[in-house]
């Protein structure tokens, strides 16, 4: 599932494609939306909500999609070819003069009255890359439920907006912080946060969620995906398991973030 930064550069991609211009063509590929026609329309707006997407048009409406695991956002000039092939599932189609935007495989769609957003995206923490950005609240949101693993806490959506499975490994990880450990005993949460939104910020304008500075491909990350390689710190392999609910991977250096781990993982 795409991490808040990549949603943030997804917004940002229709946004410049879509956002000031008149719509010629729309079209909903979703049972219940089949008839909606807006061409004609001027989008106002393209934003991301923590791993939401949001585009507003004129007439006091919002179209309000979730990538999810495999969906995606694609931008072509004006006058290209929607979809390459069955397999692209086009669910979406916004188009004006100059550009066609294509929603493909998308998950959720949704119509919704723009004065009304809060019904899709109201139950979201604070945004790490939006404007309400509230450090203390999401602090709060966190030390709500104490005895919760602070890595199922930070993917909490309704905590803070942002946090996906990689930056979850990553951000335990720079913390020092076992990803099963309680979250009243997981340290400072400001610095928690604070370290998220840093991260975030750092990877909103390129690809990659770059966490240990270097680029390179097999160098971004200190644990994520790295099962069974050697700790970047201290040498020790990188374990994984899956935890959860629903169960995501989760991966670690044993010696790095100590704690009682479950004894399902894998070495």
């Amino acid at each position: 599932m795409p991490e808040g930064d990549t949603v943030f550069q997804t917004a940002t991609l229709l946004r410049g494609a879509l956002a000031g211009r008149v719509l010629t063509h729309t079209d909903f590929r979703v049972p219940r939306y089949a008839t909606v026609d807006f061409a004609g329309r001027r989008v106002l707006a393209a934003e991301s909500r923590g791993k939401h997407l949001l585009v507003r048009f004129e007439g006091n409406v919002t179209l309000h999609t979730h990538l999810r695991m495999d969906g995606a956002w694609r931008v072509r000039e004006a006058g290209g070819r929607v979809g390459a092939s069955p397999r692209d599932q086009v669910r979406v189609v916004l188009a004006n003069d100059a550009y066609t935007a294509i929603g493909l495989r998308l998950p959720v769609v949704d119509l919704v009255r723009t004065a009304e957003e809060s019904r899709v995206v109201g139950h979201l923490g604070p945004d790490l890359l939006g404007p309400d950005w509230d450090a203390d609240e999401a602090v709060r949101r966190l030390a709500a439920r104490p005895g919760r693993p602070v890595g199922e806490a930070l993917l909490d959506q309704r905590n803070l907006a942002g946090v996906g499975n990689v930056y979850r490994a990553e951000l335990c990880f720079l913390r020092g912080v076992s990803p099963f450990a309680r979250v009243d005993a997981a340290g400072d949460l400001h610095a928690m946060v604070d370290l998220a939104k840093r991260a975030l910020e750092a990877n909103r304008e390129r690809h990659g969620h770059i966490t240990t500075g270097d680029p390179r491909p097999g160098h971004q990350h200190w644990v994520y995906g790295r099962l069974g390689r050697p700790c970047r710190r201290c040498g020790t392999l990188i374990r994984k398991v899956e935890a959860g609910e629903p169960p995501r991977v989760v991966f670690w250096c044993p010696r790095c973030q100590p704690g009682d781990h479950d004894a399902r993982s894998t070495r």
